[in-house]
């Protein structure tokens, strides 16, 4: 959840940023030290200190102490507050979308010089999520969540469905399931997960925010995204999908039980199922989302994060060496699967996984089919207050759905909220 301290501390640091292209110019990066170093790392990513070991192992010259980190808004926040002070780690995991709330702070460096031999280990919509602009690179990617559509196998057979492969196909299938059973749902629409919605909207070609020379320009309530909030509104009116608040009780009552049979959902959720629906074990397969046009292939990502170097580090070079091993080295990228149980971004981290998920044991092609999956999402640029965003975005789709109003009006109330806070944080805004 997007904490009141976060967005306090992120408009004080965002007043009077420029648009893009933030981080110091060459002239006026911390100074760069030679010789051998330390470099501090901080990550929430599990058994991190192993990986850090073996790089360390390897090279005697650049030293790497991992310190564990909370996570999400209270890391991005300690982040921000420690770059502001002066004594920023050297390196942080950062959430795709607070890199550019970090890059108007000024709190990460530009690496694009550093890692731009490393581009071509990672898809394109992947490398977008660490660009910003026409030109610089805040960060390697390292793990990255695609959106897929997880299905119930024996229950699409039970009521006589087949996978959608389009949105109008899953539209009639959630129809005719609610008709055989008025207590059973094909889906869900989530107001609690601003992610999911914005990877649906990515999937349709949406870019909420973008950049126009040393300008931002907000697209939330445009054509693409207006479709998915018009789609799931219809559905919701009609009560063919489920509207109960995920990541309760008695929504994983639902996935376990067989009232949900399927979840659009990311890469990481056979964690999810096999924790809160046990006993769907071997029942779950995974297919691509429905598209918006038959023959289209794409998809949108929901979470992952990448490895940014701080602004303020004396190591730069460095830095961006280990988060390059780290990221792209076939040793590192082994362990980083074994060891923090991550999906990684790089496409030859993806290729070392072959056993499927033992919850999907039913399914062995599972990991090529992810594989596939990752390389057809969209690029997306996140924007400056992403946090003020998704918090307008519950808001605003919980009254609609608790009201059963109009989910393009609320589209409406998030594209308002969020221009109003840039220009209320010094920002131009083109229309």
């Amino acid at each position: 959840m997007r904490t009141k301290r976060l967005r306090t501390v992120l408009t004080a640091l965002l007043v009077g940023a420029l648009a893009a292209g933030c981080s110091s110019t060459p002239d006026e990066a911390a100074p760069q030290e030679t010789g051998p170093v330390d470099l501090t790392f901080w990550t929430w990513a599990p058994n991190m200190d192993k990986l850090a070991a073996a790089w360390n192992a390897d090279h005697p010259d650049i030293h790497v102490t991992v310190s564990k980190q909370a996570g999400g808004d209270e890391a991005a926040a300690k982040f921000l507050t420690a770059a502001k002070a002066g004594n920023a780690p050297d390196l942080v995991q950062a959430e795709y979308q607070m890199l550019p709330s970090f890059v108007a702070a000024e709190a990460v460096a530009d690496i694009k010089a550093e890692v731009a031999a490393a581009k071509s280990q990672f898809s394109d919509g992947i490398w977008g999520l660490v660009t910003l602009g026409t030109d610089g690179v805040y960060g390697l990617p390292q793990d990255s969540g695609p959106m897929m559509l997880y299905y119930r196998t024996d229950l699409f057979t039970k009521y006589g469905i087949a996978v959608p492969k389009t949105w109008d196909e899953y539209a009639a299938a959630a129809r005719t399931v609610h008709a055989k059973d008025k207590s059973v749902y094909l889906g869900g629409f989530s107001s609690k997960d601003p992610g999911w919605f914005a990877g649906l909207a990515q999937q349709a070609g949406g870019q909420w925010w973008s950049i126009q020379g040393e300008s931002w320009k907000v697209g939330i309530d445009e054509g693409p995204t207006r479709k998915v909030a018009d789609f799931w509104g219809g559905l919701a009116a009609e009560g063919v999908v489920d509207t109960q608040a995920p990541w309760t009780p008695e929504w994983n009552a639902a996935l376990n039980n067989g009232k949900v049979l399927s979840w659009a959902s990311a890469v990481w959720a056979p964690g999810v199922l096999s924790s809160n629906a046990p006993d769907g074990k071997g029942k779950w397969a995974i297919a691509p989302l429905p598209q918006w046009s038959a023959g289209e292939s794409y998809s949108g990502f929901w979470g992952g994060s990448s490895i940014a170097v701080a602004a303020g580090s004396k190591h730069r070079a460095a830095a961006a060496q280990f988060a390059t091993w780290l990221n792209t080295d076939a040793k590192a990228l082994d362990l980083l699967i074994k060891e923090a149980a991550i999906y990684p971004a790089a496409k030859g981290g993806q290729a070392l996984l072959t056993t499927a998920p033992e919850y999907f044991a039913n399914q062995p092609d599972f990991w090529a089919q992810a594989t596939t999956i990752s390389s057809s999402a969209r690029g997306f640029t996140f924007g400056p207050n992403v946090n003020v965003a998704y918090s307008a975005y519950k808001d605003a789709f919980d009254k609609a759905v608790q009201q059963k109003s109009s989910f393009g009006a609320a589209l409406t109330t998030v594209q308002e909220a969020t221009v109003a806070d840039m220009k209320k944080s010094g920002f131009t805004l083109v229309s």
